[in-house]
Order: structure tokens, then C-alpha cells, then sequence
């Protein structure tokens, strides 16, 4: 009697598979499918005195797009999160550079550990030393005041300066990583053959090493621009609350005023931003891997 389909497959490689990665699809789906849901279905939802009121509106959406001061803090957001990821990337990429093509292979691990030096200590702890450092009294103004280049302290905190400074010392690490794996996967002898060829080392950069190191200037410019659009800790700190960001409105419609449904909404906007602006970004990597044709 031959076995029914249900226990062929539970025999089969794909029933094994699906068994090995469940554990973790479930893990996934519940830390990361679970939250989203929520925060979306929030949105759709009314706000009452002290509860929320399990109706369908778009009336949050509708108020969040309507507000002026949503619309500046958002462009606001965008603006210095893509300041931050051309800063971070444009220092990240020679220091991937120099590890993968100058550096030993005996050595690149030295350097790498180096790297992630920053992460022995808390994010929380880093900001408060850029506040030390770009303080009114701070390591700055004092060097500059006793070299004699400046004769009064120069106001650093509160700027979007001061709080692009601070998001790409944070997030420096996580872009040289990617960029270097894509660099340590280029084959030497392409950049040889192109030598060879009578391309100069510049044009051979342009041609050959920039247009396959791109996947991981790809992801280098994901991982960077995408959480620092939601950071809320920078703002608050270095910028002093005086330049808000969208994580920042957020928490403000979420419990200062305690309207979890805008909350939600502004919440749900901003990923749909970041995720627009994204895929802008992806196109547009395509045209110049394919040479704008």
C-alpha cells in the first residue's frame, strides 16, 4: 500500500527544509511580522479619550499628511539621514579599500576587529561623548580657543552638523563591512586584464572595481540610511530636541499626547518614505550598472 501524499512529503528534502527553518521563520514572525501588523492596524484605527477605538478611518493618515509640521520633520528626517549615508559611505569606501587591496591578509582581521571597537560600548554612551566633545566647553572649542584660530567658542550642538557628525561616526562600521566583502570578492585578475589592456588605475577603478564593489556600497547605503531616518536618541541629544526627526514625532504622538493611532499613522508613512526612496535608489543603481542604457 503505497503512503499517502501528506507522508510523502513529510519524507521529502522540502519537508526537511521547511522543518529545519521553522524555528526561525517563527522567531521572525513573531519579533519582526507581529510588531508591523500591529503598528499598521493602529493606524487604521480612531483615538478616543484614554483608548482607542476599534473603527476603520484614514482620518489619521489624512491629519498626518495635512500637518505642516509632519511634512517639515519628515523632509527634515530625509534629508540628514542622506546626508549621513553619502558622509558615511564616501569615508567608508577608502578605508574598505585600503583593508582589502594594502593591507596583508595576515592583517585584515586585525583591522576588522579594529573596526568594531565602537560596539564594546553602548550607542547611548557614544552620543553623550560627541555632546562632550562638540560642548559649548567641549574638546573642539577648547583645542581651537588654545591655538589661537577661534577667540570665542563656537556654538556646535543643535545642528543638523553636529547630529550628522554623530549619526555617521555611529554608523561608519557598519558600512565599511559590506563595501569590504564586495571588494575581497572582486577577482585581481579582472583589474590586471584592464592594466593590461592600457586603462590607467583610475579608469580601471570606474569600470571594473567601483561597478563590482557596488552590491556592497548597495547594501552599505541600506543599513545606514534606513535606521538613521528612525533614530530617536541623536536628535533628542545633540540636536537638543530643537531639530526633531520623525522618531521623535512619533514618541510625541505616541505618549506626550497619547494618540497612538497618529502615532501609527506617522510611523507607518515614514517606512513607506524610506522604502519609496529606496527603491529610487536601487533604480537607479541599476541605470548606472548597465551604463544608462
Amino acid at each position: 500500500m503505497s503512503a499517502s501524499p501528506t507522508r510523502r512529503w513529510a519524507r521529502s528534502e522540502a519537508a526537511s527544509g521547511w522543518f529545519m527553518v521553522s524555528p526561525t521563520l517563527i522567531y521572525a514572525v513573531l519579533l519582526l511580522a507581529a510588531p508591523l501588523v500591529t503598528i499598521v492596524a493602529y493606524s487604521f484605527f480612531k483615538d478616543g479619550y484614554l483608548v482607542v477605538v476599534h473603527e476603520f478611518t484614514t482620518q489619521n493618515y489624512i491629519d498626518a499628511w495635512s500637518d505642516p509640521i509632519f511634512r517639515t520633520i519628515l523632509l527634515r528626517s530625509v534629508l540628514v539621514s542622506a546626508l549621513v549615508t553619502l558622509v558615511t559611505v564616501l569615508l567608508a569606501f577608502p578605508i574598505a579599500y585600503f583593508i582589502s587591496f594594502n593591507v596583508p591578509a595576515a592583517h585584515k582581521s586585525r583591522w576588522l576587529f579594529l573596526i568594531t571597537i565602537p560596539f564594546w560600548t553602548s550607542y547611548l554612551i557614544r552620543v553623550f561623548q560627541w555632546k562632550v566633545i562638540l560642548n559649548f566647553n567641549g574638546v573642539v572649542n577648547s583645542t581651537l580657543m588654545g591655538l589661537g584660530v577661534i577667540d570665542s567658542p563656537l556654538q556646535m550642538l543643535n545642528s543638523v552638523g553636529a547630529i550628522a557628525i554623530t549619526l555617521a561616526h555611529a554608523y561608519a562600521p557598519f558600512a565599511i563591512l559590506p563595501i569590504f566583502v564586495s571588494l575581497e570578492k572582486i577577482d585581481r585578475s579582472l583589474l590586471e586584464a584592464g592594466q593590461d589592456l592600457g586603462e590607467s588605475r583610475l579608469m580601471t577603478f570606474w569600470r571594473v572595481t567601483l561597478p563590482l564593489a557596488m552590491p556592497g556600497v548597495i547594501g552599505a547605503v541600506m543599513i545606514v540610511f534606513i535606521p538613521t531616518i528612525g533614530d530617536y536618541v541623536t536628535p533628542e541629544l545633540i540636536g537638543g530636541g530643537k531639530l526633531p526627526m520623525v522618531a521623535n514625532l512619533i514618541q510625541k504622538d505616541m505618549l506626550k499626547i497619547d494618540n497612538k493611532p497618529l502615532g501609527a499613522a506617522v510611523a507607518v508613512s515614514a517606512m513607506l518614505v524610506v522604502s519609496a526612496v529606496a527603491l529610487i535608489f536601487l533604480f537607479l543603481n541599476r541605470r548606472f550598472l548597465r551604463g544608462g542604457k
